[in-house]
């Protein structure tokens, strides 16, 4: 159970839309696949599926070349598209029985009962899917991936049109899924990607920038973040006197964000300076950069 991306290349006219790309992604993976708009993301997600040819390299899902064998793919696989295409005019279980009839799914209306729960979707169930809100289409539409109980979800964009509260549900759906599955999906929620995925692959104008564990970016970022508040209210002049700092930004009069390659120098010159001059440090934290400003200085460098 995988996903093997070899050399992956789409053109449009002049435009290198994915620009020969690789990686692998294997089973009990949850991968955040992240950048830009108009970085390739649902390109490649649609090649990966097969419901777009590369112009070169190829894909293998579950050791099925997509190219070569495109129903047989499609049968291990899952797929959320980011335009989520519905009949509005048929009933949520009507929609689901029809998807199941494609799928040739044996015991259908207990599969059907099953991913309706999973999705939370029970209370709506008897509506046109029409009626139903962004949402709960939304909803609808991963019903349907999830069906014929695939080995590979693919997912675009999955909690768009959520409410807080509905994202945390398909939020546990998702990681429940990949427990026994292989999960790729992209989000713009990078506070998303960091509840669920340990790996993230990040690609910026068709290149891939990068692809490892969250947490290996981030410490690999050469930037770390220490945070300090004063009781007293400070000028920048005080800060601007440490060593070992890159950038230093005012919250305000009495809090600071300062970034440095040196976090643990910086703190304690912070308590040096406290010490000096009589100051009162109310709060004093480092952290690794974030999912978003790791993003951030990935997709900028390469702009």
């Amino acid at each position: 159970m995988s996903i093997i991306v070899s050399n992956l290349t789409k053109i449009y006219g002049e435009q290198r839309a994915v620009d020969n790309i690789s990686f692998t992604v294997n089973k009990g993976e949850i991968v955040g696949f992240l950048g830009p708009n108009g970085a390739g993301k649902s390109t490649t997600m649609k090649m990966i599926t097969g419901y777009l040819s590369p112009d070169s390299g190829n894909v293998s899902v579950s050791g099925i070349d997509v190219t070569q064998q495109p129903l047989e793919a499609k049968k291990k696989v899952g797929y959320l598209p980011e335009s989520n295409a519905l009949y509005y005019d048929m009933y949520v279980k009507e929609y689901l029985d029809f998807i199941a009839d494609v799928h040739k799914i044996n015991n259908k209306q207990s599969a059907i009962n099953k991913v309706i729960e999973q999705v939370g979707l029970t209370k709506e169930k008897a509506k046109k899917v029409g009626q139903l809100s962004k949402g709960y289409k939304q909803r609808v539409g991963l019903a349907a991936a999830l069906l014929h109980n695939p080995e590979v979800l693919i997912l675009d964009e999955p909690t768009s049109g959520l409410d807080p509260n509905q994202i945390i549900e398909i939020r546990n759906v998702i990681k429940e899924q990949g427990r026994d599955k292989l999960v790729l999906f992209s989000s713009h929620i990078l506070q998303e990607v960091e509840a669920i995925c340990d790996r993230v692959i990040i690609i910026n104008k068709g290149k891939l920038v990068a692809d490892d564990k969250l947490s290996t970016l981030q410490k690999a970022s050469s930037t770390n973040i220490v945070r300090v508040g004063f009781k007293e209210a400070l000028e920048q002049e005080w800060l601007n006197r440490l060593h070992e700092v890159k950038s230093i930004d005012k919250v305000d009069t009495h809090n600071w964000t300062i970034q440095t390659e040196d976090a643990e120098t910086v703190r304690k010159q912070l308590l040096q300076l406290a010490v000096e001059h009589n100051l009162n440090i109310v709060s004093l934290q480092s952290e690794s950069k974030s999912l978003e400003e790791v993003f951030r200085s990935l997709t900028s460098a390469n702009n």
